[in-house]
């Protein structure tokens, strides 16, 4: 089918896709590569073309896989001395593995958190309080003054049992207020409404309460309510901020690719080099950590993950020698300050996605 679209019959002198000038030679446009052919489309050529498409996909495929987990840094140094054809694109395939990367968690890790339960009996938990009442403990001593424990619970108790209306304050009240301490109040006397009238409609609550309708009151009023319905509930956060996990760590990945630019100052690579490779190896982790999971899960055991870190360690520092050409101590004394960097981002890039998802849910 290929070499009857290639008869000299069905060429053009003009390229369909993009108009360039074409001879009679040439079987495919050099401006933009379509095969030059006037031949109108069968079904076969449909089916052909499709199937062609998916092959060649699948061998680029291959040959990434291979190169990314058998030769560490070889196809970061490939792609960017420009044999690009060969391999999928970096961005692209990082994409597509940590969403299966994901995929794999969340199928293996329900997030499931079992509530508290107290299935002791009335009769048991008087017995257990009369021998805590005859045990001789010790009251702790704070600065040489003596605490008693149950006087802290009764403390804990009494300020549980505080109502919204103790600790309400007006609008005018509020404005005379520092900013961060009338905000603090605000979200306070907003926790306490709900949890003790369950009213979920910022705007009942507010003419309850009295204040005004403003944007700002509207989104603490619904802060101070996912907060109380995530306490009792912390798993819908936890699913909710690790869906959102693959596309964060695709945005904190350029902001280490930056300190890995400036590790590397002296080094001929520009910062979308430096990129590249941080793509290539944070790929490699979720491919390595996905078939860990599945392992573990499948075999019940933990060795998979074990295994996947060391292997891991050891990948990205060939990963490092190979793509960076350099000598052995130098690669392991910045190996050792990128790892310090990037869990100091991760802690602080974690911190600000937890605030920024919670004030967004």
């Amino acid at each position: 089918m290929e070499e009857e679209r290639n008869h000299l019959k069905y060429r053009g002198e003009r390229c369909l896709n993009c108009g360039y000038e074409l001879d009679k030679s040439d079987k495919y446009c050099p401006a933009c590569g379509q095969q030059n052919s006037t031949k109108k489309l069968a079904l076969d050529d449909f089916f052909n073309e499709f199937f062609a498409g998916i092959f060649a996909y699948d061998s680029r495929f291959r040959r990434t896989i291979k190169a990314l987990l058998f030769s560490p840094g070889k196809i970061s140094k490939d792609y960017i001395l420009g044999k690009r054809m060969r391999y999928a694109n970096p961005f692209r395939f990082y994409l597509s593995a940590s969403i299966i990367f994901f995929i794999i968690w969340g199928f293996i890790n329900s997030f499931e958190i079992q509530p508290a339960t107290n299935d002791l009996n009335p009769e048991v938990i008087e017995t257990s309080q009369k021998t805590i009442d005859s045990l001789d403990i010790p009251s702790p001593q704070i600065g040489g003054r003596e605490f008693k424990l149950d006087s802290l619970i009764k403390s804990q108790q009494a300020k549980e049992k505080i109502t919204y209306k103790q600790i309400y304050k007006d609008w005018t009240a509020l404005d005379s207020l520092s900013f961060f301490e009338a905000r603090s109040n605000q979200f306070n006397i907003y926790s306490k409404y709900y949890k003790q009238t369950s009213v979920l409609s910022p705007q009942q609550a507010l003419d309850s309460l009295k204040h005004p309708h403003t944007n700002v009151n509207h989104w603490i009023y619904k802060k101070a309510t996912d907060w109380n319905i995530l306490k009792s509930n912390p798993q819908i956060f936890i699913n909710y901020f690790i869906n959102k996990l693959p596309f964060i760590i695709f945005f904190y990945l350029p902001v280490f690719a930056f300190f890995i630019w400036l590790l590397y100052l002296r080094r001929p690579f520009n910062y979308m080099e430096h990129l590249i490779f941080t793509f290539h190896v944070q790929t490699t982790f979720f491919v390595l950590y996905g078939l860990a999971l599945l392992v573990d899960y499948t075999f019940n055991t933990e060795l998979g993950v074990t295994l996947a870190t060391l292997i891991f360690i050891f990948y990205l520092y060939k990963a490092m020698r190979k793509f960076y050409g350099q000598g052995r101590v130098k690669t392991v004394v910045k190996f050792m300050l990128l790892n310090i960097i990037f869990f100091t981002l991760a802690i602080i890039a974690g911190a600000v996605y937890i605030i920024a998802s919670f004030a967004l849910y």
